[in-house]
């Protein structure tokens, strides 16, 4: 049987389109007042420094996505780049930021709606009604559609417009050019402490979350060799500039971060000052609508995950790998929400994307490091080597990720790192003492429902 080739019709623009779809034009906004309190009034710093960094590991996703397209994730790059046994090892890092997207919406959602419109309905009745809501349009079967999509991405795009100009128009008409043009948002010597911008990246390295999803699209790209590479990096240096700029504005119309009513809603409040009651419903509303629809994506795609694991005999096949009459993975749906539910009660905002970015980073490194080994360690036949893209990049890539990784507060690395632990132990136990290859963790049909 002749197999017919894929048709590759994607152009780059194609892939920085749905890249910056995946990311979103709102990403900075519900990490704004959290951000700017970890950062004394420098988050659009530490946007800038995490785009460093981002840029780099952009770059080695593109370079081995090049070698491995109809992968798409860091859990088979280091695999195939590295070691099968780290490459498990990325996998479970990563299989928990899976189970984690889910819960830091509900977080947001619930945060939003009990101090912003129901502050007399308890905090933990609203979580759970929002943790219900989404278990049941996804035991029913109901996504999110491509047009939705595409409509709530335009709605977002007239919302975030709208908010430049009347910040614009704010600042211009109270402090004129003054107003507008200020280093303060970058370095205000007053509040300015390295320690504390460090942490305070590995908060808003969540900007970035989900560039990676382009590489998922590998096979269906002209020329991917180039493309993909240039897309990713395209959509973190786009991610980094458009963020920082909403970031800078919003800074500039409300400069005493210290006076927030609420860290996770701050950004309304900014949009109230800058454009009024309109301005402030309109952002709301696509930003309740935006974390629905990616919690609800999050939460389907950690249980298709739970149901791969179940299949592959990674997890108990009797209660993992187990569908319903619509063949939807019903028992793992509900495991997701009793944890996304329970962990809303335990952990707040800022908690939930520290231990995002305890699995993601430590993806990104193993990335970056798989990158540098291929390229330069291993070497490809009949390629010459390149000193500044096959090591310089990688390894500036893996040092900045590694900072940020390290910046992160206590509480995230302990939890993240039983969970890294719990991993291990069944990686030795499933092994046999790694002297028989690890389970595969099949991740490909996840890879764009969980998006940031």
């Amino acid at each position: 049987m002749t197999t017919i080739p894929r048709r590759r019709v994607l152009t780059v623009w194609d892939l920085i389109f749905y890249g910056i779809v995946l990311i979103e034009p709102i990403a900075p906004v519900p990490l704004y007042g959290v951000a700017e309190k970890l950062s004394n009034g420098h988050f659009v710093t530490t946007i800038l420094i995490a785009m460093l960094a981002m840029m780099a590991t952009a770059f080695s996703y593109g370079r081995m996505a090049a070698l491995y397209p109809a992968a798409g994730s860091a859990y088979t790059y280091v695999g195939k780049g590295l070691n099968p046994y780290l490459g498990f090892l990325a996998g479970w890092a990563m299989f928990l930021d899976y189970l984690l997207i889910p819960l830091i919406q509900i977080v947001w959602i619930a945060t939003a709606i009990h101090s912003r419109y129901l502050p007399h309905l308890p905090y933990a009745a609203i979580a759970a009604i929002v943790a219900g809501l989404m278990t049941f349009l996804n035991v029913r079967g109901i996504k999110t559609s491509a047009r939705a999509n595409k409509l709530l991405l335009a709605f977002m795009s007239l919302v975030i417009g709208a908010f430049v100009i009347l910040a614009v128009r704010y600042l211009f008409g109270g402090q004129g050019w003054g107003g507008i043009f200020s280093l303060e948002p970058f370095y205000n010597p007053k509040t300015f402490d390295f320690h504390t911008i460090r942490i305070a990246t590995s908060f808003a390295a969540l900007t970035y979350i989900g560039f990676d999803g382009v590489t998922t699209l590998a096979e269906d790209a002209e020329n991917p060799e180039r493309n993909v590479l240039i897309a990713t990096v395209a959509v973190c240096v786009f991610t980094g500039v458009f963020g920082g700029l909403e970031a800078y504005l919003a800074q500039r119309v409300w400069p005493d971060w210290h006076s927030f009513s609420n860290l996770e809603t701050a950004f309304m409040d900014v949009c109230r000052r800058a454009g009024g009651v309109v301005l402030f419903q309109a952002m709301g509303a696509i930003l309740l609508l935006a974390a629905f629809g990616s919690g609800l994506n999050g939460h389907l795609g950690a249980a298709k995950l739970l149901f791969g694991m179940g299949r592959d005999n990674v997890l108990p096949r009797k209660i993992f790998a187990r569908l319903d009459k619509r063949n939807t993975p019903t028992i793992n749906l509900w495991i997701i929400s009793l944890v996304a539910f329970s962990g809303a009660l335990a952990l707040d905002f800022e908690k939930c994307g520290e231990l995002i970015n305890f699995g993601a980073f430590l993806a990104f490194m193993g990335v970056n490091a798989a990158t540098f080994w291929v390229f330069v360690v291993i070497g490809r036949e009949g390629r010459k080597r390149k000193f500044f893209g096959d090591a310089v990049i990688p390894i500036m890539g893996l040092l900045f990720c590694a900072w940020i990784w390290w910046g992160l507060e206590n509480a995230a690395k302990i939890i993240g790192g039983v969970w890294f632990f719990l991993g291990f132990i069944y990686l030795a136990s499933s092994t046999h003492g790694f002297r028989s290859p690890p389970t595969t963790i099949d991740m490909r049909e996840i890879q764009t429902d969980s998006v940031h």
